[in-house]
């Protein structure tokens, strides 16, 4: 049966009339998504989350990837974890994968690319499979903030300190970029206050409608000395412009339009993701959900880090000859408001933005550093499926000056 639907497959391969129809051909070496979850956002310190370590969140989507999938997880050659915090992260995700039933013959890495390193360890995983070095992998992005968010411990060596400005930019907070932005392309609080409870409104509404439920895998965790079962994120209803624009800025030292209300939440998360060939997803018998097409990376100046999305979509564009009116989800890191007002208004999506993080972003669902590089896929995917749409592109900004981008084409509709 696999080889008649990979014959079938086959015969459709006609020549492509548009950009769309090229990225979107089916053939058996695709890299296909297979399966797409995440645990819920909560509200670091205090939510949900507050008490499940780093280790135990990746066992939990871990363990939910093997039941969801029924995949055999012997079939499974390797694993990355996308972490930022954590400089043990690689001991975590090594005995939560043999912990969630993958054997030790299933290999364990981690990436650390700030904000991006859940997306760029979908990309080793995608890679891994293009080269054929695997057949099957998962992606994981997880993060808990609730462990800590420390910044760096000292400053950088003199070398670097004294011999380049841009080095020694590495060095501010992030807090600082968002003002940074802010000033250099005239983005005041009111517009920062006005994109932020868009936002939270957007989410809300999703959240109500039911929208998260394809995503979100409910968990059971330890919460203060019981066990709790985390089923849904933890979102702020009925944020009001007036609510926020009496919130004290966050980075008074810096500027004064970055503060708690329009910057992304502190949160605790998990996302996960299959990947493999399409020939090896139909003999396997799993529902192919996306395909994957590609990334890009993009570097700029460390103190306006925020606009990186800016720089990654049109070199990313740009490689599948497509452009933006071609994208039909657009998911955009809101690390700060004031990144996305700018990455929204470069891009000339206002006044109908619709399609830019239509079921909200960071503001409002929480950025767990790590993890949102695969949280956008999952939720780009299942907004895909219900708009009944094709192209899914994600992109974030990242510490340090850069950005990144990848590309989607959905193969499912609700």
């Amino acid at each position: 049966m696999a080889v008649d639907r990979l014959s079938a497959i086959a015969s459709q391969l006609t020549s492509a009339s548009g950009p769309v129809d090229t990225i979107a051909r089916q053939t058996p070496e695709d890299v296909v998504i297979t399966l797409a979850i995440r645990t819920p956002m909560c509200k670091a310190k205090r939510g949900g989350l507050k008490d499940t370590t780093l280790d135990a969140l990746v066992f939990k989507i871990l363990e939910q990837v093997r039941q969801k999938s029924k995949i055999d997880p012997q079939l499974v050659h390797d694993i990355c974890l996308g972490n930022v915090r954590d400089g043990k992260a690689a001991y975590h995700a090594r005995a939560a994968s043999l912990a969630a039933g993958f054997p030790n013959t299933t290999c364990v890495s981690t990436a650390a690319r700030f904000c991006s390193s859940g997306l760029t360890a979908t990309q080793h995983i995608a890679n891994e499979i293009i080269t054929g070095t695997i057949d099957v992998g998962i992606a994981v992005g997880a993060e808990s903030l609730s462990e800590g968010n420390e910044r760096l411990s000292r400053p950088f060596v003199e070398e670097i300190m004294n011999t380049s400005e841009e080095a020694r930019d590495c060095m501010l907070p992030m807090g600082a970029t968002s003002e940074n932005v802010a000033s250099d392309f005239n983005i005041t609080r009111h517009q920062q206050d006005e994109y932020a409870v868009e936002s939270y409104r957007r989410a809300e509404h999703a959240q109500k409608q039911g929208w998260f439920d394809d995503e979100i895998v409910p968990i059971t965790v330890r919460k203060d000395g019981k066990d709790v079962t985390i089923d849904h994120d933890e979102i702020r209803w009925g944020t009001t412009l007036e609510g926020i624009s009496k919130l004290k800025p966050s980075f008074p030292e810096y500027g004064d339009t970055t503060h708690a209300g329009n910057a992304s939440q502190i949160t605790d998360g998990a996302a996960a993701l299959i990947l493999m060939k399409r020939s090896k997803a139909i003999e396997l018998g799993q529902p192919i959900l996306a395909k994957y097409v590609g990334t890009t990376i993009a570097g700029l100046a460390p103190r306006i880090m925020g606009i990186g999305p800016t720089l990654a979509i049109p070199k990313l564009l740009a490689r599948y000859n497509l452009t933006l009116s071609s994208v039909d989800v657009l998911e955009i890191n809101e690390a700060f408001a004031s990144m996305a007002v700018y990455c929204r208004d470069y891009f000339k999506l206002s006044p109908d933005w619709s399609k830019m993080n239509p079921r909200g972003g960071a503001i409002a669902l929480g950025h767990p550093f790590g993890c949102t590089g695969v949280r956008q896929i999952v939720s780009g995917l299942s907004e895909c499926r219900r708009r009944g749409s094709k192209v899914l592109v994600t992109s974030m900004c990242l510490g340090t000056g850069m950005g990144m981008a990848g590309l989607f084409v959905n193969e499912q509709n609700i």
